[in-house]
């Protein structure tokens, strides 16, 4: 949604939500979620665990310096986002919604679900959602980690599309 609102030369500016800030925010949001939660927490797989398994120091080590590396990039994908966001917020009032926050945070996080469970998981096989199950049901993990991300990306566009709208999603 976009509206008007003269600054102190009156000139209209155009106030808009930074969609773009929310999607990176979510984006950062889904790399945390599944560093800290299925890396760290739970353990269930790491970075590289499928082509080199956590079943020697070496490996361990490896696979924890390339969790780093994927955490530090999810960390940047926030950073971009709150820059955005800060750009946005500073160059005129903006039109907040919260719809159009978590529709887009969600819409982020899906996003990463989705490209990281298609990329990681299903074709290059880096590692699997849960590798602490049989072997034979990894499948089933990796398909619903993507079916997850799927499901953000369409409820995030629908409740992004109400806040623009501002109709229920």
């Amino acid at each position: 949604m976009t509206t008007a609102g003269a600054n102190s030369l009156g000139v209209t500016e155009k106030r808009s939500f930074p969609v773009a800030a929310g999607i990176f925010f979510g984006l950062g949001l889904g790399g945390f979620f599944d560093g800290i939660v299925l890396h760290q927490l739970l353990q269930w797989h790491h970075m590289l665990s499928n082509w080199y398994p956590v079943n020697n120091v070496e490996n361990l080590e490896l696979n924890t310096r390339w969790d780093g590396i994927f955490h530090s990039a999810t960390y940047v994908f926030v950073l971009i986002g709150l820059f955005l966001l800060w750009r946005a917020a500073h160059g005129a009032h903006l039109y907040w919604s919260s719809k159009l926050l978590v529709g887009t945070m969600l819409l982020g996080f899906g996003i990463f679900n989705t490209v990281e469970g298609v990329v990681d998981h299903h074709l290059l096989g880096i590692h699997h959602v849960n590798e602490t199950v049989a072997r034979e049901h990894w499948p089933i993990w990796d398909i619903g980690f993507t079916i997850w991300g799927i499901a953000m990306i369409v409820i995030g566009w629908l409740i992004m599309r109400a806040g623009r709208w501002g109709k229920p999603p």
